[in-house]
């Protein structure tokens, strides 16, 4: 799992605002770059600059009025005591938000409204940097003064580094301890508990309605896995990112087959595993099968970002790879 090179940046007096910069080995940041990145009091009023996943420079002089227009990035701000003034749709159906008559919805995550955006007045927006539609947003909010920043998110750490920095904003350091570093000490014992147990083999699959895929740790539940010790398949058969073999399948005969499905139709995804693979009547001779160990795995733990629930999604996946450990993780 990638390792996040973090730092914080400088403190502000009145404030005591830290602005977490993520990033991973070598390859730039979730969050924000250490290189050319400050947070600093200027006259009397707050600023902070820093770098985003885009690798943008972002000055912020407010955040009172934000807006999101990622789901998870609403739910990470509210976490830390923030409040929005518009968001996208996804918030709501996705993460379940409550967000009140007053706040706008702005579009949807792949389809953002611009003019809804800038009715809502922000002076902040926060943007994902793996959305093209959100990415192509840069220049039309640059050209409208409107401060905004693009963050990505795919592990455990990219999470922590985004409440440090929220929190700090905030100024909440007792919403950190509880929604992050609480979490992380979570993940710390799950980890701890498991260390050492020999590696089950894992095939992980990305199932919708008119196909399914292999996925490595460049997916949440993957990249859990991999930090939990397990053996992802399609390490040993680069293929299966391309080509789901069903003969591949039976011949490395994985201990534990996992699901994650992606868009509205989860029967339509799962009644395509039914006709391509669990037809065959090889399918059920699988270890993994046999077992009890071929699952699907929860949405809104694995496909959305967990946010605070991140240690949960850790022992979820700890104790279906490690069965005889159950007792002692959670």
């Amino acid at each position: 799992m990638r390792k996040k090179a973090g730092c914080l940046l400088a403190a502000l007096l009145a404030a005591a605002l830290l602005v977490g910069c993520g990033g991973r080995d070598g390859s730039g940041s979730s969050l924000g770059e250490q290189d050319g990145a400050s947070s600093q009091q200027a006259q009397g009023a707050q600023q902070v600059v820093f770098t985003d996943a885009l690798g943008y420079e972002v000055r912020l002089d407010s955040w009172q009025r934000v807006v999101s227009l990622y789901g998870s990035f609403a739910e990470a701000w509210t976490l830390a005591g923030g409040s929005l003034a518009g968001a996208t749709s996804d918030a709501v159906e996705e993460r379940g938000l409550a967000l009140g008559e007053d706040v706008a919805i702005v579009g949807s995550v792949k389809v953002p409204g611009f003019e809804e955006i800038l009715a809502a007045e922000p002076d902040f927006v926060m943007l994902s940097a793996d959305i093209a539609a959100q990415a192509e947003l840069h220049g039309a909010l640059t050209d409208a003064g409107v401060p905004h920043a693009y963050y990505r998110v795919d592990t455990f750490e990219d999470y922590r580094a985004m409440m440090e920095q929220f929190c700090a904003m905030t100024g909440r350091q007792d919403l950190y301890e509880q929604n992050a570093a609480a979490v992380g000490r979570q993940i710390e014992a799950v980890r701890a508990a498991v260390a050492g147990q020999p590696q089950p083999t894992v095939l992980l699959l990305r199932a919708f309605a008119t196909g399914a895929k292999a996925k490595g740790a460049d997916q949440l539940a993957g990249a859990i896995l991999a930090d939990l010790g397990a053996e992802n398949l399609v390490e040993q058969h680069q293929s299966l990112l391309e080509d789901l073999s069903m003969e591949e399948i039976l011949a490395a005969d994985p201990d534990v087959v996992l699901v994650v499905t992606m868009g509205s139709d989860e029967e339509q995804a799962l009644a395509y595993l039914e006709e391509h693979f669990e037809s065959n009547p090889a399918w059920a001779g699988l270890s993994a099968v046999q077992s009890g160990r071929y699952l699907l795995l929860p949405k809104e733990m694995f496909h959305y970002k967990p946010n605070a629930r991140w240690g949960e999604s850790y022992a979820y996946l700890a104790e279906i790879l490690y069965p005889d450990l159950a007792g002692e993780i959670g």
